[in-house]
């Protein structure tokens, strides 16, 4: 790699740090923040819904943005509505009013959106450029800041610091970090020219590219693995202390121990991956994360529960950057590809996850986690799809079915 590569990687490793950071802060706080809103579980979860209607917004206009603008502006229109919408959270928080966390939430749940997206197409650009993976990294970077903001929140619990301040530090932090990282980004990247075909960039070539009945599958593989992240990072707190009964720093201490798995299972995934292949491996991820979430809804003990998010999160750490880089194995349409299964896993991870709060409201949060369950089974059956490595296969169905 050149210099400017590895600025380039180093900009999107930082901020996804930094997302993670934030993303874990709020959530580490979710106990703290209901307490002060004085609301159910099922309220709560009409909350979450502001950073799942957010989420919808910014993960569909991420795909449109960076094609007509380019990844480094989308990146920093997103950064900035993070940033807002922390601030905003914390200004409800202080004030106890549930609006506006929600508001909030839409805020950052938009912006996180639009920035994740195009970070992903720019991590797949990357990715392709090397020749060695860096989306299973890219992710780990994000799972490390959640480890941060995990760690953050925890202490923070403990000593009672008030929610408010703290994610308005969390704010001014991502706001500093964001800054850096996008004049490390090049111009242009995934950016289509005004006169591109529809099949390139319009909206017939978005839906062009789900005709592939290999890149549907893969899309529900990435709908079960974000699926089974996502209601971790929004209930596994509270899961733990309405279902166990235990401290609100005990709740942190797992979503900690959750976040570790997943840090240490996307940093060691690049090697795995090169020696077993996609299909293997995935496979394999998604019947550990079944097993871990079975202990999790029977176990009698809250530390044998605790102890199994540690399988939750090391099986659910690879399914997202694979089925990204299994998207990638296009020889044209690779960033489009990319950008429709990346929009399909964050809507996945960020609005399915909240609505199981109606569910928990009658069943209790341990077996509304069967939800999970089920789709973590059908992710490990049809694994086989994401291949080893389908770009030589694509490229020759492309030569024979090109009108040169």
């Amino acid at each position: 790699m050149d210099a400017a590569i590895r600025r380039w990687r180093a900009a999107l490793f930082l901020f996804m740090l930094a997302a993670g950071t934030g993303m874990a802060s709020w959530v580490a706080r979710t106990p703290a923040v209901r307490d002060g809103l004085d609301v159910s579980t099922g309220v709560l979860g009409l909350v979450l819904f502001g950073l799942s209607t957010g989420s919808m917004a910014g993960v569909t206009a991420s795909g449109p943005l960076v094609r007509r603008y380019g990844g480094r502006v989308t990146i920093s229109a997103g950064a900035a509505l993070v940033v807002a919408g922390l601030l905003v959270v914390a200004a409800g928080a202080s004030l106890s009013l549930a609006v506006g966390v929600f508001c909030g939430l839409a805020l950052f749940g938009g912006g996180l959106g639009i920035a994740e997206v195009a970070f992903n197409i720019e991590g797949a650009a990357v990715e392709s450029l090397i020749g060695r993976p860096v989306l299973p990294v890219l992710h780990g970077c994000f799972s490390l800041g959640t480890v941060v903001g995990a760690l953050l929140g925890m202490a923070l619990t403990a000593a009672g610091f008030p929610v408010g301040w703290h994610l308005t530090a969390v704010a001014a932090l991502i706001a500093a970090v964001a800054v850096r990282a996008v004049l490390s980004l090049p111009h242009g990247t995934g950016k289509k020219a005004a006169d591109d075909s529809p099949r390139a960039g319009g909206r017939p070539g978005r839906l062009r590219v789900w005709r592939d009945r290999r890149l549907v599958l893969i899309g529900v593989i990435v709908l079960a693995m974000a699926f089974a992240e996502g209601a971790a990072n929004d209930w596994l707190p509270l899961l733990m202390v309405d279902g166990y009964h235990v401290s609100a720093t005990a709740g942190s201490l797992t979503f900690l121990a959750f976040a570790s798995s997943m840090t240490l299972g996307r940093f060691a995934g690049g090697p795995l991956l090169e020696r077993f292949g996609r299909t293997l491996v995935v496979r394999i991820s998604a019947a550990t994360a079944a097993l871990g979430l079975v202990v999790v809804i029977v176990s009698p003990s809250p530390l044998m529960a605790g102890a199994a998010t540690v399988l939750w999160g090391l099986g659910t750490s690879l399914g997202f950057p694979v089925t990204l880089s299994a998207a990638g194995d296009h020889p044209h349409d690779a960033a489009e590809r990319v950008g429709a299964v990346a929009t399909a896993g964050y809507v996945a991870f960020l609005v399915g996850p909240p609505a199981l709060g109606f569910l928990a409201d009658h069943i209790g949060l341990r077996l509304t986690m069967t939800v999970v369950l089920v789709l973590l089974t059908a992710a490990s059956a049809l694994a086989g799809v994401l291949g080893s490595d389908r770009r030589a296969e694509a490229e020759a169905e492309a030569a024979q079915t090109s009108p040169a």
